[in-house]
């Protein structure tokens, strides 16, 4: 089966993105676990289908590059939208795209027909333990110590749709991640496995970040990761509410606003890499 693609990133969190509007005739979690490695195949931190929706004007699935679904993705979703206006495929800049974690309205940015940024409502962050979900024996997991490779680190856990535990530490560009994320993801506390991030405050307004994603790895960008990262800043005092903040990461940077009522807006970049035929 020769199946078409178009290779796209959000701050360098890439992904193969393949148009299911009609039909999906293959097992995606295998196709995401052939199609993602970088030196054997092409290349990329998993797969998105955009498929049809029956409540929203199209549908987006993600697979990480071991094959397993995930249940959003902020920087994927922005290029889902870039995908829908710079193919024709519509003609609004105002879409509702439908994720397993809801629909997620986006705002599209056009320059010369083509989107340049997307402003994405991703949805209020949870901190509740069942929400993540995190087994801690209360209500909320918020800067608590816990022991993971053998350090304690203070932890604050937030649901973006998908689960997230977030440590604030001034180590963030000489941690081993490769050894330290694994052990994150797997902790018996996280029964559906963690994103973990690793954040920097360098001032109210401005966060450094490198993120741990479940089933991915270390990547260069996490758009749902940023926005808890924000959240968890601004509940603990950190950054201010209704104020935006960036976060600096390694493949560039998103803006990210958290209000009054814990409603977070991420504002960021997608790019189209190139288009290709995959031979399944």
């Amino acid at each position: 089966m020769k199946i078409n693609f178009t290779k796209m990133h959000g701050c360098g969190n890439d992904y193969i993105y393949v148009d299911a509007r009609a039909g999906i005739p293959f097992d995606p979690c295998r196709l995401s676990a052939q199609m993602s490695p970088r030196h054997t195949s092409v290349g990329a931190d998993g797969l998105v289908l955009i498929c049809a929706s029956d409540v929203a004007d199209a549908k987006m699935r993600m697979f990480n590059l071991d094959g397993s679904e995930g249940m959003m993705c902020g920087n994927a979703i922005r290029c889902v939208g870039k995908y829908l206006y710079d193919n024709g495929i519509t003609d609004k800049t105002e879409l509702k795209i439908e994720t397993k974690s809801g629909i997620k309205e986006l705002s599209l940015a056009v320059e010369d027909g083509k989107v340049t940024s997307v402003t994405v409502g991703m949805g209020k962050a949870s901190f509740a333990a069942a929400d993540v979900p995190v087994i801690c024996g209360g209500g909320e997991l918020i800067d608590a110590p816990v022991s993971v490779g053998g350090r304690t680190w203070r932890l604050t856990c937030v649901s973006m749709g998908n689960p997230h535990a977030v440590t604030f530490t001034d180590e963030v560009s000489c941690l081993d991640l490769e050894a330290i994320g694994p052990r994150f993801e797997h902790h018996e506390m996280f029964p559906e496995r963690v994103n973990t991030e690793f954040v920097r405050v360098i001032d109210r307004r401005t966060l450094e970040m490198r993120v741990w994603e479940r089933g991915s790895g270390e990547t260069f960008a996490c758009g749902t990761g940023a926005c808890a990262s924000a959240a968890a800043a601004v509940r603990l005092g950190l950054c201010d509410a209704c104020v935006p903040v960036t976060v600096r990461l390694r493949g560039g940077e998103l803006i990210i606003t958290v209000d009054n009522d814990g409603n977070v807006t991420m504002t960021g970049g997608a790019v189209r890499v190139y288009d290709g035929v995959y031979d399944f």
